[in-house]
């Protein structure tokens, strides 16, 4: 299934270039109260949510429908615990981030299996349709596609060989970024610098997750093009790698890594990111 969230908190079934409003089908979440829970509800419950969805649609009881290209979509998590990134997953982005002082401000780049894994703040998450600010229009801001997985099933020190098991769906991610001297984290955290989106696709209907083309356009250049074999740490290991150090639950967002090709953007830009089987979303950076 593809599963957006659009408009004021709506739940979308995509079809096709039509999102069907299944919205009815979130009251078989339960009801939940102080100390809420550590988890964005929906990812939890995902397969009794889509069971209901199923159900409606099978029902044929008039289900509202919108085009595609007239909705707002949102993040398609709207609770994430923690949002975990990789750095440098990509060879190539990593020399080009050694070799270009624009990136690495004078930090020493370390791979990926030396440095481990960083945090963004789950206040920089934002959906496509909303248009990014420049946090510091100061220095150069860039952007970076990266294949997001968002984690179904809570674990703690899982095996690489059960970690895929543990995903409930992917998304394309942007995970924009200010450069300059400061930590990762604190540079990848502003208010929506961690872009979701256009939608959920369910795990079940990606048949390889480690074929998957990237491709990145800024105002119809094309800057980044990639493909997921090309990843240093997969997204197993990856998944084994974050929950080695902290529990993973449902919702948490994993942000794969960005390949070569990294580069300014600029206000009254628009950048087109794309994945296989994943879904084209268009994210406009707000004018000055």
């Amino acid at each position: 299934m593809r599963l957006c969230r659009f408009n004021d908190d709506r739940l979308g079934l995509v079809l096709g270039e039509e999102v069907l409003d299944v919205s009815a089908a979130l009251e078989v979440l339960p009801r939940c109260s102080y100390p809420l829970p550590r988890n964005d509800l929906l990812v939890a419950h995902l397969d009794a949510v889509r069971a209901e969805v199923q159900r409606l649609v099978d029902g044929g009881r008039g289900l509202q429908r919108h085009a595609l290209d007239e909705v707002q979509l949102l993040s398609p998590v709207a609770n994430p615990g923690k949002v975990v990134a990789a750095p440098v997953n990509y060879l190539r982005h990593l020399a080009e981030a050694r070799e270009d002082q624009g990136i690495h401000h004078q930090n020493q780049v370390g791979e990926i299996q030396r440095v481990g894994l960083f945090l963004k703040s789950s206040t920089s998450v934002e959906g496509p349709s909303a248009p990014l600010a420049i946090a510091r229009a100061d220095r150069r801001n860039d952007h970076e596609i990266e294949l997001v997985a968002v984690i179904g099933r809570s674990g703690r020190n899982i095996p690489a060989a059960e970690a895929l098991s543990h995903v409930a769906g992917y998304c394309v991610g942007l995970d924009m970024t200010v450069r300059g001297p400061e930590e990762r984290s604190l540079r990848k955290s502003p208010d929506g610098y961690t872009v979701l989106g256009p939608w959920l696709t369910t795990a079940d209907e990606i048949e390889d997750v480690h074929a998957l083309d990237l491709l990145l356009q800024v105002n119809g250049d094309v800057r980044q093009r990639a493909n997921t074999r090309d990843l240093v740490l997969d997204v197993a290991e990856l998944i084994a790698f974050a929950s080695s150090f902290y529990t993973l639950h449902p919702g948490d967002v994993l942000m794969t890594g960005t390949p070569e090709g990294v580069s300014q953007v600029f206000p009254g830009d628009l950048m087109v990111a794309e994945i296989t089987g994943l879904g084209r979303m268009s994210v406009q950076i707000a004018k000055a």
